[in-house]
Formats: structure tokens, sequence, C-alpha cells
């Protein structure tokens, strides 16, 4: 994972109406509260103080900043006093970073006995925080709105929510994903428009022939293949299926030297996800399974058959969740069939091979087993069963004419029985609201048989990244309706037209 080290910028709104007391007040309140809240250690970046904001000129020039500071993800407001929202016009027109209005105070109770107009003129964020969100409101700005006292934990943890989905949000202005060929044929929902996705959300999505990445292939040496086989029989369960030692290290092998090969040409052509497609393999002697489930676990994105919009957002759902200690989890994945069992309804997840272990439920296993797509010989990959616990699943679709962003809430199970003849590694989940229903909407919504999948992520972090992007944010959750649903996607035709 190739992340900055990131700082989000602390911005204290005020004003000269009340004096220079008044002010060095207001200062020190915000340097007490940017040093606790850092000590606390509930954030994944540090906050950063910046000089109290009096005037249009000074909060214009912070926003310019910003905006230059690559290592700034994001911008903190915080209204201590009132703070004429007029001032702030052309600091927000010029802001390009994701932005948080936090609508809280320095006090969390009010002193009874002691409070006087003082104390009132000095501690106006009930009073300034409104004038300022009017003002964002009204020239039609995305930003996170977060309300409570800084010192409750649960407004620690919706902050650094709030920090990982704005680290989606600026990483998505440089991600870059490698195309090799081109999309599955006769498919719909993979194909896209790439020009508009590039403007729309800065991704760079560049196709490139097939056999330049199998000669990257060829480059890599047989001791190094060799080392990062060691590795793998390190790290990994070894399932012969009654092979050979000798044929199925040759199997694993050449998946190792597809790993070393896709990755330093990743690396040397700066792309952060990659999307293959079996039909068109080239010179490589397996569809690379292992090594792409080993390039997801290192931070890269993937999407099969050519899908490019499912590799950029596990590639940005990577980077949202790579700071959070003891991870459950993000992948690509594949809806394959259903059990519709009454009381046991659910979806099988899976894919041909290339499924992240990030999501493995213990020690994941080799095996070596035909695939009659491709047509090459028996690949590689890891098998296992997932973890279990609640998830979100997204999918970006293009309508044609827009993008719409699906977010279901679903809850990974376990599998009732093994699967031994089933050599893939799979995810059991129901979707919310319940079987039927989620079912339903998500057809009905247009969703995709390709998701982007975490359990580290939540519904309203996905909600926070499309809004931010400008586009359609479609919600399946424990609230979800099939008519509610049907409203929703009227409501975005119309708005989003």
């Amino acid at each position: 994972m190739s992340k900055r080290n990131y700082t989000f910028w602390f911005c204290v709104g005020s004003q000269d109406l009340y004096g220079e007391d008044c002010l060095r007040r207001v200062a020190e309140h915000a340097q007490a509260m940017v040093k606790e809240i850092n000590a606390a250690g509930d954030l994944p970046f540090p906050l950063v103080f910046k000089p109290v904001l009096i005037s249009a000129a000074h909060i214009h020039q912070t926003f310019v900043d910003a905006a230059a500071d690559r290592d700034c993800a994001g911008i903190i407001t915080w209204m201590h006093t009132f703070s004429p929202a007029k001032s702030w016009i052309a600091g927000l027109k010029a802001n390009r970073k994701p932005l948080m209005h936090l609508h809280t105070q320095f006090n969390e109770e009010i002193p009874y006995d002691d409070i006087d107009m003082d104390f009132m003129n000095e501690n106006q964020s009930a009073h300034g925080g409104r004038e300022y969100g009017h003002m964002v409101t009204r020239m039609g700005l995305a930003r996170k709105v977060v309300a409570g006292h800084w010192q409750n934990p649960q407004v620690r943890q919706r902050l650094a929510s709030w920090m990982r989905t704005a680290v989606g949000i600026v990483e998505s202005s440089s991600l870059r994903v490698l195309r090799v060929s081109d999309n599955m044929r006769n498919v719909a929902v993979t194909e896209g428009d790439k020009v508009e996705a590039q403007l729309k959300f800065g991704w760079e999505v560049d196709a490139w022939p097939v056999n330049e990445l199998a000669q990257a292939v060829d480059a890599v040496s047989q001791a190094d293949t060799e080392a990062l086989v060691d590795e793998y029989y390190e790290t990994y369960d070894l399932i012969l299926d009654g092979r050979s030692k000798d044929e199925f290290r040759r199997h694993v092998a050449v998946q190792a030297q597809i790993e070393l090969g896709f990755e330093r040409f990743l690396v040397e052509k700066d792309y952060h996800a990659i999307v293959t497609h079996f039909d068109d393999l080239g010179a490589l002697k397996q569809l690379p399974g292992l090594a792409i489930q080993r390039l997801m676990m290192k931070g890269y994105g993937f999407g099969a058959e050519g899908d490019w919009k499912t590799a950029a957002m596990v590639r940005l759902m990577k980077l949202m969740t790579s700071d959070i200690k003891g991870a459950k989890g993000t992948s690509m994945l594949e809806d394959y069939t259903y059990n519709l069992v009454p009381g046991k309804e659910g979806i099988l997840q899976a894919h041909m091979l290339e499924i992240c272990p990030s999501l493995a439920q213990g020690k994941p296993a080799i095996r070596c087993q035909p695939l009659s797509m491709g047509s090459r010989e028996d690949p590689a990959r890891l098998v296992f069963t997932s973890k279990t616990g609640p998830g979100t699943a997204v999918s970006l679709i293009d309508l044609g004419h827009r993008f719409r962003l699906i977010i279901q809430a679903v809850n990974c199970t376990k599998v009732e029985k093994p699967m031994p003849k089933l050599p893939v590694a799979t995810v059991l989940w129901t979707p919310e609201p319940d079987f039927y229903t989620g079912v339903e909407a998500w057809i009905l919504a247009g969703g995709a048989h390709h998701t982007a999948f975490s359990y580290d992520l939540t519904v309203e972090q996905m909600v926070d990244w499309a809004e931010h992007m400008g586009i359609e944010a479609l919600v399946i959750d424990q609230h979800t309706s099939i008519r509610s649903l049907k409203q929703d996607l009227m409501l975005g035709q119309a708005y989003y037209r």
C-alpha cells in the first residue's frame, strides 16, 4: 500500500468583533482540542491546527494552501464563535479537498452558575455553525456534518470513519488501472465510459497488450521464482489432489512468476489496479489466479473479465481500510448461485480463482485444478472459506449518461456444509433487509454480478464517497422496501439527469 502520510487541517472560524482576548481563548481552545484528540489515538491520521480564521482573505489563502499540500487529505472546519459566512465564499470556492463541518463546542455542559454575556458571545458554535452551514448548503458543496461533543468517543469514531473516506476521495484523483486486453465479449455490465470516469473520479484506465505483461513474466529469474514458491509453501497449506509434489510445485511456480512479473510491471508503469480476461491470455501459461490473489492482498485492486470499475473500487476500498488494526478483509466478489431453502437463504460469492485471501477464516490452502476457461494449464489458486459478520458490497454501474453506486449491507454466514469438489474461495451472505427484498432491489437498481466488498467499511462511508464524487448513491439496507427503492430510483433519475 503506497499511501502518503496524510494529515487533516483543523480550521476554526471566528471574527474580531469581541477583541483579542476572545480570539486568544478561541485559539487556546482549538489547540487544546487538537492535542487531546490526537493523543486519544482514535484517529487514523493526525489533526493539524491552523491559525484562527477571521477574514475572507485569510480563509481563502488557507484553502489555497490546503489544495497545494499533497499530504493534506481533508479540511475539518469548526465555528467556535459567530463567523460571517460571506467571508467563507471565496475559500470554499477554492477548496479542492474533502470537507467536514464538525459542529461541536469547547464546553460539554452549560456552565449554569457562571454563564454571562461574555461567555455567550465567545461560545457560539450553535449560532456560528448554522450561519456557516447555510452558506455551504447554498453553494451546493459536498461536505460531511458531524454533530456532538469532541470528547465523545462516538464523535471521534465518526471523525476516523470520515478520514478513511476522505483518503478514498483524494486517492481517487490519481488512481491508475491497467487493463490486460479488453472486456469479456458481449458482456454489458463490465463496460463503461472510461473518459467520463476520468472526468468524474480522476481514474486513468489504460489497455495494454497481454504479451507485454507476458514478457515481464518471462523476464523473472528462476531464482526469484523459486524463492517466492518457498514463501508460498511456508505461508499456506498444500492440497495436492493426487498430483506428484514435483508437478504440483511446477504449477505453483507459474503463478509465482506471474505475480513477480505483473507486480514489477505495475510498479514500473505506476498502476494501482489491474484487470484480466480469460479469453485473452497470450503467452501466459495459466490464467492468473494465486498471483492475482497475492497482489490484492498487497493492496492492488482487481476486476475480472475486464471489469475496471470494480478494480478501481477494490483499490480505493483497500486504501480506506489499510490503517485498521485487525481488518477483516476487502476483495472483489461475484454472485454465483443461490441457496433457496426457506430459512437458510443466501448467495454464494466466489470466482474462478481471484478472491483476496484477506477474507479468509483460517489458513488458506493452495490447490491446482483444471479450469475450462482460458484454455491453459491447470492454474494454482488459494482456497478458503470466509470470515462471518456484517459487510458492505458496492457496485459502480454506468447507466449511459451517468454513474450510480449501489451500496448493499450484507451479513456473511458460515456455509452449512463443506464443498470439497469446489476448488475456489467462497463467501456466503444474505443481503439486507432480507434475502428476497435484497435480491429484487439489487436487480431493480441495475447492480452488477461483480462487487467490491469489505468487512471493514460501512454503508455511510461509501455514501459519503459517492456524494463527494457527485454521483447517485443508492442504498439497500435494513430500511429498504421495494416501494421505497422505486421512489429512490425515480428521484435519482430526476436529480442526476
